[in-house]
């Protein structure tokens, strides 16, 4: 057995179902070897679109998506999306080709050192230097890669050293030690069960930890029996269902909104699976005016505005039910309640408009009244994405997939086709902007060659609409952020897509019916009013300084 033979044995064992890639010359041996393993290859048209892919595989599934390139170009063309998975804690692992070892010394052709590249957005990278060491140095990347926080692992595998004979007792895989269910200490639960005693607003901010960690039970029971209401960042949408009467939706925002006004009021923070990396604390704490109780697996960040009175560290759905068997309810909390139903009326409100071009509102209302419970949207990065954060309601995690991490441009469709693979029964759709849509369009094809069938919605402005909305804000005009578009429907029916424009908001939820029926991707092409962002911001500034000067209730 050589190397490259015991390296797919090595993912086999892991649970590895698909590998996305492109072949090339330096890993023809991994090629060769995949022929005959029970793990599918799916050959894409970028080497972005790989790794976007097993990014998306890893944030639903908990388990390490994987994707593969040749050495050179090919591995650099991996960095975003490895990148992105690193920083947004998905797990990943990336494997390169790489040139014979002997060449590696020397300039050579196509040569860069890899492992200096990827160590800066991984949390391990390391190059198969030795046949026997392979089954190692990859349960162990998978073992990074998987833990919290979890992450992406590279794996740099020189074409000699693929097809030399690995020795006997280090071709099989390495067992998989027992996941250790870590307790916190009983002292710590005592002093966040204090803490919450003694506030008389504390709220939740809960974050994408708490979704890894599968704690959405717990949270909604903790906050529904002690009636602390429940912030999420845009990476914890659903965490507790968007109809608990607790659920004060989704901060991150640019703009101070709704939950700004709640978490400034609060006396007491309780941060659940919250990681700076998502939304960071100047956003919220910027003149320290709360204590912070951080419930999560780990230690938390280091920052000076985020500097917790107790940590509990440890499982957070046990922290939760073992805080909350120490406390009381709290009284009902009147003023979040009364902003919760102001929320739910400002959405109402907007849901019904039928304006064209569309508003940003009405057509995440139009997908929320489509899609069940279970479905999967995707966001791509973009003026749409601040939209989806604050409009498109969940009743579950991992239904809505939003990078607010390293936020990437271009991962939508890619993660269309991942989503759809890891489950098939679901509808999927990504939304996306006509800028962030042109970055992966090539991985359309792939989406037909495999036989993903989902639904690409492309809000149609014809410019970098957050960075307009950003320019607009600071300087009153705009520069360098307009372009013009390809007909999207002709587009479409090129890749043997299934392509729609809107003509008017009536028009959008049986679209979306129709298109989700296909057998086919299908896109549609729906033009939207983003003269809405700005009208936005100057109704929150409005509204904000209103709920502001009102005397809070209870």
């Amino acid at each position: 057995m050589n190397t490259a033979e015991a390296l797919v044995r090595c993912l086999e064992n892991e649970g590895v179902r698909y590998i996305f890639g492109i072949p090339g010359e330096e890993n023809l041996a991994v090629m060769e070897a995949l022929k005959k393993s029970s793990i599918r290859f799916i050959t894409v048209r970028h080497e972005q679109g790989a790794a976007f892919m097993a990014d998306v595989v890893g944030r639903l599934t908990g388990k390490a998506g994987v994707c593969m390139s040749t050495l050179g170009p090919g591995a650099t063309n991996l960095i975003t999306g490895v990148a992105d998975a690193n920083l947004d804690g998905a797990p990943l692992i990336a494997i390169s080709g790489q040139v014979e070892t002997a060449r590696s010394q020397l300039t050579s052709h196509q040569y860069v050192n890899l492992v200096e590249l990827f160590e800066p957005i991984t949390k391990r990278s390391k190059m198969v230097v030795n046949p026997g060491s392979i089954n190692e140095i990859v349960r162990i990347a998978f073992k990074y890669a998987e833990s919290e926080k979890p992450g992406a692992g590279f794996i740099d595998l020189p074409c000699d050293i693929a097809q030399l004979e690995v020795p006997e007792i280090s071709a099989a895989p390495l067992r998989h030690s027992a996941p250790h269910i870590e307790l916190a200490d009983v002292g710590s639960v005592e002093r966040a069960a204090s803490l919450i005693f003694m506030a008389k607003n504390p709220i939740v901010l809960a974050g994408h930890s708490a979704v890894r960690s599968r704690a959405a039970a717990a949270l909604t029971e903790f906050a529904e029996t002690l009636h602390i209401p429940v912030i999420n960042t845009m990476m914890a949408k659903g965490i507790i269902p968007f109809d608990s009467p607790y659920s004060m939706w989704t901060i991150g925002l640019p703009q101070k909104d709704y939950q700004n006004v709640l978490i400034d009021e609060a006396d007491l923070v309780i941060t659940v699976g919250y990681d700076i990396v998502e939304y960071a604390p100047i956003k919220w704490n910027q003149n320290r005016s709360h204590k912070i109780l951080n419930i999560d697996s780990r230690a938390c960040h280091v920052n000076k505005l985020f500097q917790p009175e107790t940590e509990v560290m440890g499982d957070i759905s046990s922290s939760l039910r073992s805080i909350m068997l120490r406390c009381s309810p709290k009284e009902e909390p009147k003023r979040p309640l009364a902003i919760r139903a102001e929320m739910a009326a400002e959405q109402e409100r907007a849901a019904g408009d039928v304006s064209f071009p569309m508003k940003p509102q009405k057509i995440l209302a139009d997908i929320r009244s489509v899609l069940g419970p279970h479905d999967i949207l995707l966001s791509d990065v973009g003026a749409h994405k601040m939209w989806i954060a604050r409009h498109y309601n969940c009743y579950e995690p991992n239904t809505c997939i939003i990078s607010n991490g390293f936020a990437t441009m271009g991962i939508g469709l890619p993660g269309a086709i991942a989503a759809k693979l890891t489950y098939p029964d679901r509808k999927v759709v990504t939304v996306t902007g006509d800028g962030g849509f042109l970055m992966n369009l090539q991985e359309l094809e792939t989406a037909v060659r495999i036989g993903t069938a989902f639904v690409v919605l492309i809000f149609h402005d014809d410019s970098y609409g957050l960075i307009k909305w950003k320019q607009m804000e600071r300087y009153h005009s705009s520069c360098y952020v307009d372009f013009s578009n390809p007909d999207f429907v002709m587009l479409a029916e090129s890749f043997h897509c299934k392509g729609y424009r809107i003509h008017k908001a009536e028009e959008l939820a049986t679209v979306l019916r129709e298109a989700l029926k296909q057998k086919v991707p299908a896109i549609i092409d729906c033009p939207v009013d983003y003269g809405e962002n700005m009208r936005l911001s100057r109704r929150l500034k409005g509204l904000i300084s209103q709920l502001q000067s009102r005397e809070p209730e209870g």
